[in-house]
């Protein structure tokens, strides 16, 4: 039996735990091969999101949370669904939505400033797209987020506890909208530092209290970005800019699968993300190969060359193919071969 057939078998006779949340009747794509695969890998060939869930992209600043959350909402319009995009902060522009297929109107975009506001939009939200797709909710980010006593009352809510009581109030009430209606509703925060953590404490904490945490089936954490320099030569000088960041994404909490997988995903600040470039140093990493290759055609030792060679002969689908297939060859080798506990 060929190598892509044992491991499909595989992966469909696993045995896997009813807890898992979501359904994965149809899941959405981040834009990135090896973040899907960590998330629901395991799960699914291929993996993604499930619908009927609460995720959370938290990490520092510039970390590209916005640009996952758009890559996302594109993939969901790409396939006929709807999408309603809140953006406390308003730094969405048509520009740097057109880049991922995202199509923005008045109609499915607002700039809200307060908790209240956007959950209350999710739970009366009547999508427009028939019954049978993906509808999401977006939210970048939930840090922006205000309260009625912050910005009618001059000391505001110095603790912090009425915003958190009031995101555990309505993330109650719109999670059970959001499994009932099997919306996928994908919200990015903020890190910052936890001042009482102490010595044994989380050192790092995202706004909102513990209510984002708790009531998220899915939660990615994104480390700080690396920058991607790229050189060229004018009149002889060779001058560098920056022109992307590399990140790795962990999965730190999950329901839908086995948590703490990691993958690394590249953003170009002119493209987004590139799923090609991360694709082919995933398998030159984890083969004995010398050169950029796909399945047997070699490509080029420069990688930069190796992704138009990709791009040139319409490969990107053969491509991810075989990081699929090496993933799942990979995974099943941390399968337990442990014997079924007797109940």
């Amino acid at each position: 039996m060929p190598l892509h057939d044992q491991i499909k078998r595989r992966v469909s006779e696993r045995i896997e735990p009813k807890e898992y949340e979501g359904d994965f009747g149809v899941v959405v794509s981040t834009g990135s091969t090896l973040l899907d695969l960590a998330i629901s890998g395991g799960h699914v060939r291929g993996g993604g999101i499930p619908l009927g869930i609460l995720v959370e992209i938290f990490g520092p600043s510039g970390c590209g949370k916005s640009v996952l959350l758009s890559e996302i909402a594109g993939n969901i319009q790409r396939t006929g669904g709807s999408i309603m995009f809140h953006d406390p902060e308003a730094r969405l522009n048509a520009q740097f939505a057109k880049m991922f297929g995202l199509e923005i109107t008045d109609k499915n975009y607002d700039a809200p400033d307060l908790v209240t506001q956007v959950f209350k939009g999710v739970r009366d939200w009547q999508p427009e797209s028939k019954q049978g797709v993906i509808n999401g909710v977006f939210a970048d980010s939930l840090a922006a987020l205000s309260t009625d006593l912050e910005m009618e009352n001059k000391e505001g809510d110095k603790m912090g506890m009425r915003r958190a009581k009031e995101f555990s109030e309505e993330l109650r009430k719109t999670c059970r909208i959001i499994k009932q209606k099997n919306y996928l509703m994908v919200c990015s925060n903020q890190v910052r530092v936890n001042m009482d953590a102490g010595p044994y404490g989380q050192k790092y904490v995202s706004p909102g209290g513990e209510a984002v945490g708790f009531y998220s089936s899915l939660r990615l954490r994104a480390t700080r970005p690396e920058k991607i320099q790229s050189k060229v030569k004018v009149v002889g000088k060779e001058i560098k800019r920056p022109i992307g960041v590399r990140v790795e994404y962990e999965v730190f909490k999950s329901s839908v699968w086995k948590p703490y997988r990691t993958a690394p995903v590249t953003i170009l600040f002119d493209y987004g993300i590139d799923d090609i470039r991360e694709n082919l140093q995933f398998i030159k990493n984890y083969t004995k190969n010398t050169v950029y290759m796909v399945r047997d055609q070699k490509l080029d030792v420069s990688l930069e060359k190796s992704i138009a060679m990709v791009e040139d002969d319409g490969l990107e689908s053969v491509l991810k193919d075989e990081v699929i297939d090496l993933w799942e060859e990979i995974e099943s080798k941390f399968d337990s071969d442990r014997k079924p506990k007797i109940r």
